[in-house]
């Protein structure tokens, strides 16, 4: 039950308090804190340790969960169907353009081509039980840290756009979202109907300040990944800099959780996914939410250098 003076957008269908406060995503209003799957795929051998984790993000607040099926080459969506099923109070999002590569030098191999971005979603909804994913990104692998395109896997967006289309209008996805993409791809996309980009972006890695601008002007929801950074040896971490240090002394709280309320202060379509293996990080995840940051500690937060530190693979 609902307090007096509290709003229906300030907490989850099922009475929590949403973390962060109420964003949209995919036209649907959800806590911006939200959950990312990826390291359920390390409790590989415990699988009740990954889904009492996940149920846990869920009864913290976190209705809006990122997942993909070569997450653990279907591990981490299969954990997903058993918690969350077919409930329409969380919101999954998937992601399609790439495959598992088990044993190869990087564990992921481009799946760009069309008919694999068809397959890709079907086999999400096959490991998710369900008929209709709200939300696909699509990763185009063309910025940030990972994997590129090359050869037959560059794809031009617009054939890549049709099908996805094609999957929205059969009622197979929900709406589209773009990852890992270049300013001009997203102009380039708007006409299709973008509800979400998700590139790798932190508060000491801010090259795409001008794409996040755009998705502000439109609507779009901005939803990091790497908020951190440090995803790969050599790239910067958040949790290095001495002023993002002093202002989590000040305040009592961690690095990491200044880096993440850093993102929730710097726009408001931010939505974040961080994700972990380990509930007392959970938790400590879902607190950044509640952290407020004054006019002082927010200058010297911005005032942190952007630093170069892309990591390509062929």
């Amino acid at each position: 039950m609902m307090s007096p003076g509290t709003s229906s957008s300030d907490v989850t269908a099922t009475g929590v308090p949403r973390p962060g406060g109420a964003g949209l995503l995919a036209g649907r209003t959800v806590s911006r804190v939200g959950f990312g799957a990826m390291q359920l795929e390390r409790l590989h051998g415990d699988r009740d340790a990954a889904i009492a984790l996940l149920r846990r993000a869920v009864e913290l607040g976190a209705d809006h969960v990122d997942t993909a099926q070569f997450y653990g080459d279907g591990f981490v969506n299969g954990c997903i169907r058993e918690v969350i099923g077919t409930r329409d109070d969380v919101l999954v999002a998937s992601k399609v353009g790439a495959d598992p590569n088990p044993g190869g030098r990087i564990p992921l191999r481009p799946a760009q081509r069309p008919e694999q971005l068809r397959a890709s979603v079907e086999d999400n909804l096959r490991s998710l039980g369900t008929e209709q994913i709200p939300l696909v990104n699509l990763r185009r692998l063309e910025t940030g840290p990972g994997l590129r395109a090359e050869g037959d896997q560059a794809v031009d967006v617009d054939d890549q756009l049709a099908v996805m289309t094609a999957l929205r209008d059969e009622g197979k996805i929900g709406a589209i979202g773009l990852s890992a993409v270049t300013l001009d791809t997203l102009r380039r996309a708007l006409p299709a109907g973008i509800a979400c980009v998700q590139n790798a972006y932190s508060l000491v890695s801010r090259d795409d300040e001008d794409l996040l601008d755009l998705c502000v002007a439109e609507g779009i929801a901005w939803v990091p990944f790497f908020p951190l950074g440090g995803a790969f040896p050599g790239l910067p971490k958040v949790t290095d800099e001495p002023a993002v240090r002093d202002a989590a002394q000040a305040l009592g709280r961690t690095p990491a959780q200044l880096g993440l309320a850093w993102l929730l202060h710097h726009a408001p379509n931010v939505l974040l996914i961080p994700g972990t293996a380990d509930a007392d990080h959970l938790a400590a995840n879902i607190a950044a939410g509640a952290i407020e940051l004054d006019d002082v500690t927010l200058a010297a937060l911005d005032a942190v250098e952007s630093k170069p530190g892309d990591i390509a693979f062929a």
